[in-house]
Protein backbone atom coordinates (compact mmCIF):
# COMPACT_ATOMS: atom_id res chain seq x y z
CA UNK A 1 0.00 0.00 0.00
CA UNK A 2 1.10 3.24 -0.70
CA UNK A 3 1.48 5.99 1.89
CA UNK A 4 3.04 9.59 1.74
CA UNK A 5 2.93 10.88 4.98
CA UNK A 6 3.56 14.76 4.90
CA UNK A 7 4.57 16.62 7.94
CA UNK A 8 6.32 20.48 8.65
CA UNK A 9 3.71 23.01 7.91
CA UNK A 10 2.11 25.42 11.04
CA UNK A 11 2.20 28.93 11.53
CA UNK A 12 4.57 31.54 11.36
CA UNK A 13 5.44 35.17 11.13
CA UNK A 14 6.41 36.32 7.72
CA UNK A 15 10.36 36.45 7.19
CA UNK A 16 10.51 32.82 8.80
CA UNK A 17 11.53 29.49 7.89
CA UNK A 18 9.78 26.32 7.55
CA UNK A 19 10.49 22.57 6.78
CA UNK A 20 8.38 20.66 4.70
CA UNK A 21 8.80 16.43 4.98
CA UNK A 22 7.32 13.92 3.34
CA UNK A 23 8.21 10.20 3.83
CA UNK A 24 6.73 7.97 0.53
CA UNK A 25 6.45 3.71 1.84
CA UNK A 26 5.64 1.14 -0.24
CA UNK A 27 6.91 2.54 -3.55
CA UNK A 28 10.47 2.73 -2.14
CA UNK A 29 12.36 0.95 -4.77
CA UNK A 30 10.68 2.76 -7.55
CA UNK A 31 10.81 6.44 -7.06
CA UNK A 32 11.74 8.67 -9.86
CA UNK A 33 10.93 11.97 -9.52
CA UNK A 34 9.66 13.68 -6.54
CA UNK A 35 8.45 17.29 -5.84
CA UNK A 36 5.99 19.47 -3.89
CA UNK A 37 3.28 21.73 -5.34
CA UNK A 38 0.75 24.54 -3.66
CA UNK A 39 -2.83 25.08 -3.89
CA UNK A 40 -3.78 28.49 -1.91
CA UNK A 41 -7.46 30.01 -1.47
CA UNK A 42 -9.18 29.93 -4.35
CA UNK A 43 -6.27 29.43 -6.77
CA UNK A 44 -5.23 26.74 -8.93
CA UNK A 45 -2.43 24.18 -7.70
CA UNK A 46 1.11 25.07 -8.42
CA UNK A 47 4.57 23.66 -8.70
CA UNK A 48 6.70 24.78 -6.04
CA UNK A 49 9.90 22.98 -6.85
CA UNK A 50 10.80 19.28 -8.42
CA UNK A 51 13.73 16.86 -7.97
CA UNK A 52 14.73 14.08 -10.02
CA UNK A 53 16.36 10.38 -8.45
CA UNK A 54 19.62 11.76 -9.17
CA UNK A 55 19.14 15.55 -7.82
CA UNK A 56 18.56 18.12 -10.82
CA UNK A 57 16.19 20.42 -9.54
CA UNK A 58 13.69 22.96 -10.84
CA UNK A 59 12.25 25.74 -9.05
CA UNK A 60 8.91 27.76 -9.86
CA UNK A 61 10.48 31.47 -10.46
CA UNK A 62 8.73 33.05 -7.47
CA UNK A 63 10.44 30.68 -5.17
CA UNK A 64 13.89 30.73 -6.30
CA UNK A 65 16.76 31.73 -3.95
CA UNK A 66 14.23 30.90 -0.80
CA UNK A 67 13.22 27.35 -1.22
CA UNK A 68 15.25 24.76 -0.95
CA UNK A 69 14.50 21.08 -2.66
CA UNK A 70 15.70 17.62 -1.27
CA UNK A 71 15.70 14.30 -1.06
CA UNK A 72 17.16 10.92 0.81
CA UNK A 73 16.52 8.16 -1.57
CA UNK A 74 17.56 6.40 1.50
CA UNK A 75 14.69 6.93 3.53
CA UNK A 76 12.55 7.78 0.63
CA UNK A 77 11.74 11.35 1.91
CA UNK A 78 11.95 14.70 0.32
CA UNK A 79 12.25 17.80 2.31
CA UNK A 80 11.36 21.54 1.37
CA UNK A 81 13.10 24.35 3.22
CA UNK A 82 12.16 26.94 3.12
CA UNK A 83 13.07 30.91 4.18
CA UNK A 84 12.87 34.19 3.92
CA UNK A 85 8.22 33.69 4.56
CA UNK A 86 6.07 35.85 2.60
CA UNK A 87 1.85 36.10 3.33
CA UNK A 88 1.56 34.94 -0.16
CA UNK A 89 3.13 31.87 0.44
CA UNK A 90 -0.02 30.69 2.60
CA UNK A 91 -1.07 27.63 1.10
CA UNK A 92 -1.54 24.02 1.19
CA UNK A 93 1.56 22.05 0.31
CA UNK A 94 1.11 19.11 -1.63
CA UNK A 95 4.26 16.56 -2.36
CA UNK A 96 3.96 14.63 -5.33
CA UNK A 97 6.14 11.38 -6.46
CA UNK A 98 6.60 9.48 -9.19
CA UNK A 99 6.86 5.90 -9.23
CA UNK A 100 4.75 3.49 -10.65
CA UNK A 101 1.94 5.62 -10.94
CA UNK A 102 1.71 9.42 -9.48
CA UNK A 103 0.94 9.28 -6.04
CA UNK A 104 0.28 12.43 -3.92
CA UNK A 105 0.31 13.25 -0.24
CA UNK A 106 -2.82 14.52 1.83
CA UNK A 107 -1.06 17.89 2.16
CA UNK A 108 0.41 20.22 5.06
CA UNK A 109 -1.21 23.61 5.72
CA UNK A 110 1.65 26.98 5.77
CA UNK A 111 0.08 29.98 6.97
CA UNK A 112 2.06 33.11 6.62
CA UNK A 113 1.30 35.97 9.31
CA UNK A 114 1.89 39.76 8.46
Amino acid sequence: QVQLVESGGGLVQAGGSLRLSCAASGIIFSINGMAWYRQAPGKQRELVAAISRGGFTNYADSMKGRFTISRDNAKSTVYLQMNSLKPEDTAVYYCKVTGPNIYWGQGTQVTISS
